[in-house]
């Protein structure tokens, strides 16, 4: 059975959807201890993607419902759009596009990855290979932090290991690859984003709630970051104040 809504489920929805089935193929909707007490049939949740924040792991354990991933899976079509997103803020090709459909004709002028310095926050399956790709499209500087992990490729001049304060202060783009749990909720507020340059820009691919959407929404209508791309939101489908800003791409 498909999802009936073709929607992000809330918990309540799915309290509705659950009581007869005996496995889940889950998105990042929340999977709670309310919701498996109901699920009297459920011995299996396999999460389409890498993070299980969204399930909660020791109510499956409790009630003896085997929980898997599949974290390879989206690596290489998440990389590839973090990659596109990355030109599209550089290059301006999203502001262009909407200025010409709108019938106005004006040229953007943007950034080559040879000026830029270039923060990666998480470097996991995803992370790294953004890392990788950047190395090796001769990208001018790569800063990086994960609490866990020390890239294979870091070396003196152009990929080096450092604190979050550092890379905000020095990256002209800072994208994210990290999971969402109680250290990375509300990791970047306005705090964070007046360290940074006035003119980075902010990419999150991997979990709504890392990037405060209304300290966001500040810093764009203040001028204090010069764009973003959020692919990911607290609440889906998404209807906030973002959808104002040209310079934000939203997907």
């Amino acid at each position: 059975v498909i999802n009936p809504l073709n929607k992000k489920l809330t918990e309540n929805e799915l309290l509705d959807l659950v009581s007869n089935y005996d496995a889940i193929i889950a998105g990042t909707e929340k999977i709670s201890d309310k919701v498996m007490k109901k699920a009297t049939n459920l011995r299996m949740i396999s999460r389409v993607g890498i993070g299980l924040d969204s399930v909660d792991l020791l109510s499956a354990e409790k009630h003896g419902i085997i929980v898997s991933y599949t974290p390879d899976a989206p690596a290489p079509a998440v990389q590839d759009f973090t990659m596109g997103l990355i030109y599209s803020l550089l290059r301006k090709v999203h502001e262009a596009n909407i200025q010409l459909h709108q019938g106005n004709w004006n040229r953007f002028f943007g950034k080559g990855l040879a000026e830029c310095t270039i923060g990666i926050i998480g470097i996991g399956r995803i992370g790294n290979q953004v890392l990788k790709n950047l190395n090796t499209l001769g990208c001018k500087k790569i800063l990086y932090y994960d609490k866990n992990v020390r890239s294979e490729l870091e070396d003196d001049n152009s990929i080096i290991f450092c604190d979050k304060k550092e890379l905000y202060k020095n990256a002209d783009l800072i994208t994210l690859h990290l999971p969402l749990d109680s250290e990375t909720k509300n990791m970047i507020t306005i705090n964070e984003i007046k360290l940074m340059k006035k003119d980075v820009l902010l990419i999150n691919t991997a979990r709504g709630g890392i990037i405060n959407e209304r300290d966001l929404n500040i810093a764009l209508q203040n001028k204090l970051i010069a764009g973003a791309a959020i692919d990911v939101f607290e609440n889906e489908p998404y209807i906030g104040e973002l959808k104002k800003h040209h310079n934000c791409i939203l997907t």
